[in-house]
Protein backbone atom coordinates (compact mmCIF):
# COMPACT_ATOMS: atom_id res chain seq x y z
CA UNK A 1 0.00 0.00 0.00
CA UNK A 2 1.88 3.31 -1.05
CA UNK A 3 2.15 6.06 1.42
CA UNK A 4 -0.42 9.04 0.88
CA UNK A 5 2.35 11.68 1.78
CA UNK A 6 0.69 14.99 0.31
CA UNK A 7 -2.01 14.34 2.44
CA UNK A 8 -0.02 13.72 5.81
CA UNK A 9 2.75 16.76 5.04
CA UNK A 10 -0.77 18.69 4.98
CA UNK A 11 -2.18 17.59 8.02
CA UNK A 12 1.20 18.10 9.48
CA UNK A 13 1.98 21.78 8.56
CA UNK A 14 -1.50 22.49 9.48
CA UNK A 15 -0.69 20.46 13.23
CA UNK A 16 2.30 22.14 13.16
CA UNK A 17 1.05 25.91 12.72
CA UNK A 18 -1.61 25.86 15.24
CA UNK A 19 1.01 24.00 17.69
CA UNK A 20 3.95 26.70 17.24
CA UNK A 21 1.46 30.11 17.36
CA UNK A 22 -0.08 28.21 20.86
CA UNK A 23 3.66 27.71 22.40
CA UNK A 24 4.30 31.15 20.83
CA UNK A 25 1.40 32.81 22.37
CA UNK A 26 1.92 31.01 25.56
CA UNK A 27 5.56 31.67 25.89
CA UNK A 28 4.58 35.51 25.38
CA UNK A 29 2.36 35.88 27.35
CA UNK A 30 3.88 33.82 30.75
CA UNK A 31 7.51 33.51 29.94
CA UNK A 32 8.81 36.56 28.46
CA UNK A 33 8.34 38.33 31.64
CA UNK A 34 10.68 36.69 33.09
CA UNK A 35 13.29 36.86 31.07
CA UNK A 36 12.65 40.24 30.77
CA UNK A 37 13.47 40.07 34.73
CA UNK A 38 16.38 37.71 33.86
CA UNK A 39 18.01 40.18 31.57
CA UNK A 40 17.32 43.13 34.40
CA UNK A 41 18.74 41.13 36.35
CA UNK A 42 21.88 40.17 34.31
CA UNK A 43 22.21 43.93 33.10
CA UNK A 44 22.50 44.76 37.42
CA UNK A 45 24.92 42.13 37.52
CA UNK A 46 27.04 43.87 34.56
CA UNK A 47 26.99 47.49 36.71
CA UNK A 48 28.38 46.04 39.73
CA UNK A 49 31.12 44.04 37.89
CA UNK A 50 32.44 47.22 35.90
CA UNK A 51 35.24 49.20 37.02
CA UNK A 52 34.82 50.79 40.05
CA UNK A 53 37.26 53.96 38.82
CA UNK A 54 35.16 54.16 34.92
CA UNK A 55 33.15 57.61 35.03
CA UNK A 56 30.63 55.97 33.33
CA UNK A 57 29.25 52.32 32.11
CA UNK A 58 28.56 52.21 28.14
CA UNK A 59 25.58 50.40 27.66
CA UNK A 60 25.28 48.46 24.46
CA UNK A 61 21.98 49.22 22.46
CA UNK A 62 19.76 46.10 21.88
CA UNK A 63 19.82 44.98 17.88
CA UNK A 64 16.26 44.94 18.35
CA UNK A 65 14.02 46.06 20.69
CA UNK A 66 12.01 43.75 23.40
CA UNK A 67 8.29 44.33 21.31
CA UNK A 68 10.13 43.82 18.01
CA UNK A 69 11.46 40.60 20.25
CA UNK A 70 8.45 39.47 21.43
CA UNK A 71 6.78 39.48 17.84
CA UNK A 72 9.95 37.69 16.65
CA UNK A 73 9.18 35.23 19.14
CA UNK A 74 5.89 34.01 17.88
CA UNK A 75 7.14 33.99 14.73
CA UNK A 76 9.77 32.13 15.36
CA UNK A 77 7.48 29.44 16.78
CA UNK A 78 5.25 29.64 13.94
CA UNK A 79 7.61 28.42 11.83
CA UNK A 80 9.53 25.71 13.83
CA UNK A 81 5.88 24.11 14.35
CA UNK A 82 5.40 24.09 10.94
CA UNK A 83 9.42 22.79 10.32
CA UNK A 84 8.28 20.08 12.98
CA UNK A 85 5.15 18.97 11.19
CA UNK A 86 7.38 18.44 8.29
CA UNK A 87 9.11 16.28 10.06
CA UNK A 88 6.62 14.99 12.41
CA UNK A 89 4.49 13.64 9.02
CA UNK A 90 7.89 11.83 7.59
CA UNK A 91 8.37 10.02 10.88
CA UNK A 92 4.69 9.16 11.17
CA UNK A 93 4.59 8.00 7.19
CA UNK A 94 7.40 5.52 8.03
CA UNK A 95 6.37 4.11 11.37
CA UNK A 96 2.80 3.49 9.99
CA UNK A 97 4.00 2.95 6.43
CA UNK A 98 1.94 -0.21 6.38
CA UNK A 99 -1.12 1.12 7.28
CA UNK A 100 -0.60 4.44 7.70
CA UNK A 101 -4.94 5.88 7.91
CA UNK A 102 -5.07 3.70 10.35
CA UNK A 103 -6.38 4.54 14.06
CA UNK A 104 -5.42 8.27 13.51
CA UNK A 105 -6.21 9.55 16.86
CA UNK A 106 -4.57 7.11 19.48
CA UNK A 107 -1.42 7.15 16.92
CA UNK A 108 -0.80 10.90 16.48
CA UNK A 109 -1.04 10.98 20.31
CA UNK A 110 1.43 8.06 20.97
CA UNK A 111 3.41 9.50 18.56
CA UNK A 112 3.19 12.82 20.00
CA UNK A 113 3.66 11.92 23.09
CA UNK A 114 7.35 10.01 22.35
CA UNK A 115 8.14 12.63 20.39
CA UNK A 116 7.72 15.24 23.28
CA UNK A 117 9.56 12.39 25.82
CA UNK A 118 12.90 12.13 23.25
CA UNK A 119 12.95 15.78 21.69
CA UNK A 120 12.07 17.94 24.46
CA UNK A 121 11.82 16.37 28.31
CA UNK A 122 14.77 14.09 28.21
CA UNK A 123 17.13 16.69 27.01
CA UNK A 124 15.60 19.18 29.24
CA UNK A 125 16.43 16.73 32.31
CA UNK A 126 20.36 16.85 31.45
CA UNK A 127 19.82 20.15 29.99
CA UNK A 128 17.41 22.49 31.24
CA UNK A 129 16.68 25.49 29.71
CA UNK A 130 18.28 28.74 31.10
CA UNK A 131 17.08 32.30 31.43
CA UNK A 132 18.97 34.86 28.30
CA UNK A 133 22.25 36.62 29.66
CA UNK A 134 22.93 33.29 31.55
CA UNK A 135 26.32 31.59 30.26
CA UNK A 136 30.03 32.62 28.57
CA UNK A 137 29.82 33.68 25.46
CA UNK A 138 32.81 31.36 24.94
CA UNK A 139 31.12 27.79 25.47
CA UNK A 140 27.50 28.54 23.45
CA UNK A 141 29.04 26.18 20.88
CA UNK A 142 29.86 23.54 23.31
CA UNK A 143 26.71 24.04 24.94
CA UNK A 144 24.36 23.98 21.58
CA UNK A 145 26.72 20.60 20.96
CA UNK A 146 25.61 18.91 24.13
CA UNK A 147 22.24 19.86 23.75
CA UNK A 148 22.30 18.33 20.26
CA UNK A 149 23.67 15.30 21.65
CA UNK A 150 21.37 15.01 24.15
CA UNK A 151 18.23 15.35 21.73
CA UNK A 152 19.50 12.59 18.99
CA UNK A 153 20.37 10.28 22.12
CA UNK A 154 16.51 10.73 23.32
CA UNK A 155 15.58 10.66 19.66
CA UNK A 156 17.64 7.05 18.65
CA UNK A 157 16.81 6.38 22.61
CA UNK A 158 12.63 6.39 22.16
CA UNK A 159 13.28 4.52 18.40
CA UNK A 160 15.11 1.85 20.44
CA UNK A 161 12.28 1.14 23.43
CA UNK A 162 9.98 0.77 20.43
CA UNK A 163 12.26 -1.73 18.74
CA UNK A 164 12.38 -3.68 21.82
CA UNK A 165 8.50 -3.47 22.76
CA UNK A 166 7.94 -4.52 19.27
CA UNK A 167 9.88 -7.17 18.57
CA UNK A 168 9.01 -8.60 22.12
CA UNK A 169 5.31 -9.26 20.33
CA UNK A 170 5.13 -12.78 20.90
CA UNK A 171 6.07 -12.51 25.02
CA UNK A 172 3.89 -11.95 27.65
CA UNK A 173 3.02 -8.21 28.39
CA UNK A 174 4.73 -7.87 31.50
CA UNK A 175 8.17 -8.82 29.65
CA UNK A 176 7.53 -7.00 27.36
CA UNK A 177 6.83 -3.87 29.49
CA UNK A 178 9.82 -4.71 32.17
CA UNK A 179 12.58 -4.52 28.50
CA UNK A 180 11.00 -1.75 27.64
CA UNK A 181 11.40 0.21 30.89
CA UNK A 182 14.80 -1.25 31.08
CA UNK A 183 16.00 -0.12 27.35
CA UNK A 184 14.37 3.67 28.87
CA UNK A 185 16.63 3.51 32.09
CA UNK A 186 19.77 2.51 29.84
CA UNK A 187 18.79 5.52 27.40
CA UNK A 188 18.60 7.99 30.85
CA UNK A 189 22.23 6.68 32.25
CA UNK A 190 23.50 7.40 28.64
CA UNK A 191 21.98 10.93 28.69
CA UNK A 192 23.60 11.68 31.94
CA UNK A 193 26.74 10.49 30.97
CA UNK A 194 27.29 13.33 29.02
CA UNK A 195 28.76 16.58 31.00
CA UNK A 196 27.51 19.04 32.53
CA UNK A 197 26.55 22.42 32.26
CA UNK A 198 29.80 24.66 31.63
CA UNK A 199 28.81 27.26 33.28
CA UNK A 200 27.46 28.60 36.32
CA UNK A 201 23.50 29.87 36.86
CA UNK A 202 23.93 32.97 39.13
CA UNK A 203 19.89 33.20 38.80
CA UNK A 204 17.43 33.33 41.94
CA UNK A 205 16.21 30.15 42.46
CA UNK A 206 12.97 30.92 42.16
CA UNK A 207 13.14 32.95 38.65
CA UNK A 208 15.25 29.84 37.81
CA UNK A 209 12.39 27.47 38.68
CA UNK A 210 9.42 29.09 37.02
CA UNK A 211 11.38 29.93 33.76
CA UNK A 212 12.04 25.89 33.65
CA UNK A 213 8.63 25.06 34.32
CA UNK A 214 7.30 27.47 31.63
CA UNK A 215 9.73 26.51 29.51
CA UNK A 216 9.00 22.91 29.85
CA UNK A 217 5.01 23.40 29.61
CA UNK A 218 5.57 25.73 26.49
CA UNK A 219 7.04 22.16 25.05
CA UNK A 220 3.97 20.33 26.26
CA UNK A 221 1.38 22.71 25.15
CA UNK A 222 3.12 22.52 21.57
CA UNK A 223 3.21 18.95 21.25
CA UNK A 224 -0.40 18.27 23.11
CA UNK A 225 -1.90 20.51 20.36
CA UNK A 226 -0.04 19.16 17.98
CA UNK A 227 -1.49 15.66 18.17
CA UNK A 228 -5.02 16.92 19.48
CA UNK A 229 -4.95 18.63 15.79
CA UNK A 230 -2.92 16.16 14.21
CA UNK A 231 -5.29 13.37 14.88
CA UNK A 232 -8.92 15.40 14.36
CA UNK A 233 -7.49 15.68 10.83
CA UNK A 234 -6.84 12.03 10.39
CA UNK A 235 -10.39 11.67 11.91
CA UNK A 236 -11.90 13.77 9.25
CA UNK A 237 -9.79 12.37 6.75
CA UNK A 238 -10.37 8.92 7.33
CA UNK A 239 -14.34 10.34 7.44
CA UNK A 240 -14.49 11.03 4.10
CA UNK A 241 -13.02 7.84 2.40
CA UNK A 242 -15.64 6.23 4.51
CA UNK A 243 -18.51 8.42 3.38
CA UNK A 244 -22.08 6.19 3.14
CA UNK A 245 -23.43 5.27 0.07
CA UNK A 246 -25.60 7.25 -1.97
CA UNK A 247 -29.39 7.25 -0.72
CA UNK A 248 -30.69 6.85 -3.45
CA UNK A 249 -29.14 3.92 -4.50
CA UNK A 250 -31.73 0.59 -5.24
CA UNK A 251 -30.67 -2.72 -3.73
CA UNK A 252 -30.75 -5.58 -6.26
CA UNK A 253 -33.56 -7.95 -5.83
Amino acid sequence: MSIPVLPLLGRGLTAGGAAGLTAGLFSLLLAEPLMDRAIRLEEARSHEHADSGAAAVQHHEELFSRSTQHFGLVVTSLVFGLALGVLFAIGYALVHRRDPEAAPWPRALLFSGAAFLAVSLLPALRYPANPPGVGDGATVAERQGLWLAAVVIGVLGMVLVWQVYVRLAGRSAPVRQLAAAGTAVAVLAVLFALPGNPDEVPVAATLLWDFRVLSIASHALLWAVFGVVFGALGLRALGRTAAPAPSGAVPAG
